[in-house]
């Protein structure tokens, strides 16, 4: 499908087709986070049965990760050439792969495998991370955090999806535990693929005065530099935890359902807020509230400095992923303030290939982490980062204030 042929005729700012589009894209999310959500739950303890090192066991999540990370460009790419539709439904057919892969990995009983799986599971991933700026494409400015914050709404139903998928599939492959959930991973790929159908998002007009301006340009403004900062933090070290959680459970005695459900409260708990998160920046302002997600950050690292119960662990899940909500969609928020609608796909894809890179970092070196240091390390690296973003948050807001006294 050529962007020509996804072309509609509504204008840029049309807040009825944002409201539809972001009521098609929570669905495509549920189904598409769901997907998502199995590989998390389950890569890590697979990992530690089937790597060679068990400071390797994270290392299919940080396969995934890097998809992440690769896949954002070439996103960005496809959405300007060819229109945002066809770029997330390219992501689907990586998501269907995907869990393809991860079950012949299984049933083989091959790492190498299970990263490629994996990584595949990422391409995925970074498309439907994208669904949220397709929801704002056509949304003016005031109603842009309602429609981000309604797409990220639909990762509460991908919160019951992916952790029961795993639960009630788990065993019934045996002796091949998970087998069937990558399979069941499959199939939530192939409904959003159908989902994403009815998708609309115009084309943006070239223009004949060059109007665009190149991307170090926007990418130097300070909103753009602080909405980076906040977005690595909170996506970096959101990532960081859940990726080791599900291992650091099961290595404490807990259960693999614990684990699981574990994931399952985290991931409620990141996406529940969206159904107001969007109105609560309309009225207190996008940096309060990002700021209030990375003090809820800071309480889930001391929640898991505490204690190694499994009210510990999903306690710190939960204001993990509460933190994670508002600073992130906070920080999409001030992203989509800093362009014009012609600058859009590469400004957008180049905050997420900077989130992302950062994401991959991080989670390749969590597995080692774990393995060496243990759990109380991976939660004491989130204060210093998180501190970093919080203080640009500060100038920043700093720096508007003085910019209103100005005038």
């Amino acid at each position: 499908m050529s962007a020509v042929a996804e072309a509609i005729p509504h204008a840029i700012h049309d807040d009825n087709l944002a409201r539809r589009n972001a009521m098609v894209l929570a669905v495509a999310q549920a189904l598409a986070g769901g997907n998502n959500t199995v590989i998390v739950s389950t890569a890590s303890i697979v990992g530690a049965v089937l790597a060679p090192d068990k400071g390797l066991a994270t290392l299919p999540i940080t396969a995934m990760v890097f998809g992440m990370w690769f896949g954002t460009l070439p996103l960005g790419w496809l959405a300007r050439h060819y229109g945002r539709r066809l770029a997330l439904q390219s992501g689907s057919v990586f998501g269907i792969v995907s869990g393809f892969i991860s079950y012949s990995a299984v049933m083989n009983g091959s790492f190498t495998l299970l990263l490629f799986g994996t990584f595949c599971g990422g391409l995925y991933a970074a498309a439907h991370q994208s669904y949220r700026f397709a929801a704002a494409d056509t949304a003016s400015e005031r109603y842009q955090p309602k429609v981000v914050s309604w797409v990220l709404a639909g990762g509460v139903f991908a919160a019951l999806i992916g952790p029961q998928l795993v639960i009630f599939t788990k065993d019934m492959l045996p002796p091949h535990l998970f087998a069937a959930s990558y399979l069941g991973q499959s199939a939530c790929a192939v409904i959003a693929a159908i989902v994403l159908m009815f998708v609309k998002v115009p084309p943006v007009r070239a223009k004949t005065d060059d109007s665009s301006r190149p991307l170090l340009a926007v990418v130097r403004t300070p909103r753009f530099l602080v909405a980076a900062a906040c977005g690595v933090a909170s996506y970096t070290m959101m990532n960081m935890v859940m990726t080791s959680a599900p291992l650091a459970m099961v290595g404490c005695g807990h259960s693999v359902t614990d684990a699981a459900l574990g994931i399952q409260w985290h991931v409620l708990a990141m996406y529940a807020p969206s159904f107001i998160t969007g109105s609560l920046i309309a009225r207190f302002g996008v940096l309060r509230i990002t700021g209030i997600g990375l003090a809820l950050t800071v309480l889930a690292a001391i929640a898991g400095i505490t204690g190694l119960t499994v009210a510990h662990f999903w306690t710190g899940l939960v204001l993990l992923g509460l933190g994670w909500n508002l600073s992130f969609i906070g920080a999409t928020t001030m992203v989509t303030q800093c362009h014009r609608p012609e600058e859009r796909n590469k400004v957008q894809s180049f905050n997420d290939f900077l989130i992302f890179g950062s994401m991959a970092l991080s989670s390749f070196s969590s597995g080692q982490m774990l393995a060496y240091f243990g759990w109380a390390a991976i939660n004491e690296v989130v204060f210093p980062l998180v501190f970093v973003a919080a203080a640009a948050l500060l100038w920043l807001n700093f720096r508007n204030r003085l910019e209103a006294r100005a005038v």
